[in-house]
């Protein structure tokens, strides 16, 4: 079994996985409620909430799993705080030795790409790795409030990041929105909770895109437009048309989203160039001297599309993206809201689930802290 802590950021997480049966228990202590009355998380609060909450999160693990029942631990070693990622490593450390077990670093970011299958593996554990190679390749979107990127996942389990964004990340920008609305902690639910009866096209805000023909995303400049529009009304205006506000913005974040992933899907590359195929065959491509067919004659390499961090719970960005993946005739998974945001579970699985050389850090008690670990090796 694998033993898996999480504390990358203002979540103290343990979880219990089982390769032949599925997740055993989670255990997690929320932060939310101390973060919110400073309006985002505050590190120095943060390691003291983990160093303060792993003991008593482990005395509830051991009750379902008896440490001589533990083979492997693993422990999100990046991206995340240094001061947090610090707390759980110690912790994993010192319970390797204390068991003799391996210790393996995670990326929580690779944990993230992982987390939509969780339940397909608790569907059918020994069938698992034939059903997940019928849907390899994959095309998968993380969405948080610290990452917006589109990878790809091959018949391999290799990870090659397709796009990201230039800027803010799409969580960050929902945040952003959320707090010159005067909306609470943290914001893009805020936001969600509101736009939910509000108009999405009350407000013709920019849609939030780097260039049309890039998959790359961009946000900077639809957070200063939503200043700029709250800068021409009165604060009784802004009150009254709060709903309105809040379902345009968030329309405008994720259509972004939605026509980038579309894009990403039509193209079905797998790790090539991010141009749009010209509309005929006539047009050469130059850097590979041949001609580039349209979408009509390409190659849709994706079997399966996923969605998964902390913004995939929004339920308008699910419905958006299962048409897109629909619409592409590809099944679409999205990681279960337990395993959006700061969980162990996720880091478990991944423990197991990594094939691509490199995806755990097995430097055991060697193994150090990266808080800006890529997605990508």
């Amino acid at each position: 079994m694998i033993l898996a802590l999480e504390s990358s950021c203002d979540e103290t997480a343990i979880a219990v996985f089982d390769p032949l049966t599925g997740l055993i228990g989670e255990w997690v202590h929320s932060q939310i409620a101390l973060h919110g009355a400073y309006g985002g998380v505050v590190p120095d609060l943060a390691s003291r909430e983990h160093l303060a909450h792993f003991g008593p999160l482990l005395q509830r693990a051991l009750a379902a799993v008896r440490p001589g029942q533990v083979t492997r631990i693993a422990v999100t070693n990046g991206p995340g705080l240094a001061a947090c990622l610090a707390m759980g490593l110690a912790a994993a450390k010192s319970l390797g030795l204390a068991w003799r077990v391996p210790v393996l670093g995670i990326n929580h970011l690779r944990a993230h790409a992982f987390s939509p299958f969780i339940e397909l593996h608790a569907a059918n554990p020994a069938a698992f790795d034939a059903e997940f190679a019928k849907l390899l390749p994959h095309l998968g979107l993380l969405v948080s409030g610290g990452n917006t990127a589109l990878f790809s996942l091959d018949e391999a389990r290799r990870i090659t990041l397709l796009a990201s964004t230039m800027d803010d990340a799409a969580g960050e920008a929902l945040d952003k929105g959320a707090k010159l609305l005067g909306l609470g902690y943290p914001g893009g639910p805020q936001v969600e909770k509101l736009a939910l009866s509000g108009n999405p096209t009350a407000f013709a805000f920019p849609k939030a895109v780097a260039q049309r023909s890039m998959l790359e995303f961009s946000f900077s400049g639809l957070k200063t437009s939503l200043r700029y529009q709250l800068e021409k009304m009165a604060p009784e205006e802004i009150e009254r048309r709060k709903a309105d506000l809040c379902a345009s913005y968030q329309a405008a974040v994720f259509e972004a989203l939605v026509r980038k992933t579309r894009l990403a899907l039509e193209r079905g590359f797998v790790g090539r160039d991010h141009r749009i195929p010209p509309s005929s065959g006539d047009e050469t491509d130059s850097r590979r001297g041949s001609e580039t067919p349209p979408y009509s004659e390409a190659i849709v390499a994706y079997r399966s599309f996923g969605l998964s961090g902390g913004v995939a719970n929004n339920q308008t960005l699910q419905a958006g993206l299962e048409k897109a993946a629909q619409q592409i005739n590809v099944p679409f998974f999205r990681a279960q809201p337990k395993h959006t945001g700061d969980n162990a579970g996720m880091i478990a699985f991944a423990a197991w689930a990594e094939r691509e050389a490199g995806g755990v850090n097995a430097a055991g008690l060697a193994l150090e802290i990266a808080p800006s670990l890529p997605l990508a090796l």
